[in-house]
């Protein structure tokens, strides 16, 4: 099986959510990112009002709203450090 991301989702007083992805997708004050295995590692300043969109094995895809925080890609995976993060609604996905 291909190789998985290790993410972390996290608020500024929660751990969020916590797993294993194939890619997460967010918007960064730099542009929209998408992280796959082997990403090389960078820290992003994430845009606000913005998307957390963690895509995991199998299909499912959890979209959470943020405000605020940075994305950090390391060598160990994915880490979302935000002020706020909530389950996103139908209505407030683009």
């Amino acid at each position: 099986m291909a190789e998985q991301l290790n993410v972390q989702l996290v608020a500024v007083e929660e751990k969020v959510w916590s797993g294993k992805a194939d890619m997460v997708m967010a918007r960064t004050t730099e542009g929209e990112l998408g992280v796959l295995p082997g990403h090389a590692p960078m820290l992003g300043q994430l845009a606000e009002p913005g998307q957390v969109r963690i895509k995991l094995p199998g299909g499912e895809q959890l979209t959470y709203d943020v405000a605020g925080g940075f994305l950090s890609v390391s060598d160990r995976g994915v880490t979302v450090l935000a002020e706020n993060a909530t389950p996103a609604t139908a209505a407030s996905g683009n």
